[in-house]
C-alpha cells in the first residue's frame, strides 16, 4: 500500500514504477483472473501482482495519473469474444463500466476489440501486464499511454 498525498493507495509502488517508466506508446495490460499472465511475460513484459483487485477499481486509480494516447482511434483494447460467445449472445458488462470510467477520467472512451490470440500477442509486448482478481469474463483490458503536455508539467 501506498501512502502519499494525491496517489491512490490501491495503486502498488511496482505499478506506480512502472507507469511512470512507461513511455508515449508503451501499452499496459491488466489482465482478468484467467488471463496467462505468468506464461505471457515469461520472456516479455514485466508482470506485476495485483490479486484480490478488480480491473475497475485498478482503472479508475490508473486513470488519475496515466495519460492515454490520443494520437489512435483507440487507447484502450478489450479482447473480442470468440465465436461461440458471440453465436450465443453472450453479453460482457464490464466493458460498459470501462467505457463510463474512461469517459468520466476525461480520457477517449472509445474501445477496441481485439481477437483473442492476436490480444495475447499483443500482450507479448506491452511494457507490464498486471495480474488481478477481476472475474469477469473478457475482463482484460489494455491501455496505451500517451503524453502529458510539457505546460502541464511544471
Amino acid at each position: 500500500m501506498v501512502v502519499l498525498k494525491g496517489i491512490p493507495a490501491i495503486l502498488s509502488p511496482e505499478l506506480l514504477y512502472a507507469l511512470a517508466k512507461m513511455g508515449h506508446g508503451d501499452e499496459l495490460v491488466l489482465a482478468d483472473a484467467n488471463f496467462p499472465t505468468s506464461s505471457i511475460c515469461a520472456c516479455g513484459p514485466k508482470e506485476i501482482r495485483a490479486d484480490g483487485l478488480g480491473i475497475p477499481q485498478l482503472l479508475e486509480a490508473i486513470l488519475k495519473l496515466l495519460p492515454l494516447d490520443t494520437y489512435v482511434d483507440a487507447a484502450a483494447a478489450v479482447m473480442d469474444l470468440v465465436d461461440s460467445d458471440k453465436q450465443r449472445g453472450l453479453h460482457v458488462p464490464v466493458w460498459g463500466t470501462y467505457v463510463e470510467l474512461l469517459r468520466l477520467s476525461g480520457s477517449p472512451a472509445s474501445i477496441d476489440t481485439v481477437e483473442r490470440f492476436a490480444f495475447y500477442e499483443r500482450a507479448k509486448k506491452a511494457y507490464a501486464v498486471v495480474a488481478t482478481g477481476e472475474t469477469a469474463l473478457y475482463g482484460n483490458l489494455i491501455l496505451k499511454k500517451g503524453v502529458i503536455p510539457a505546460e502541464l508539467l511544471e
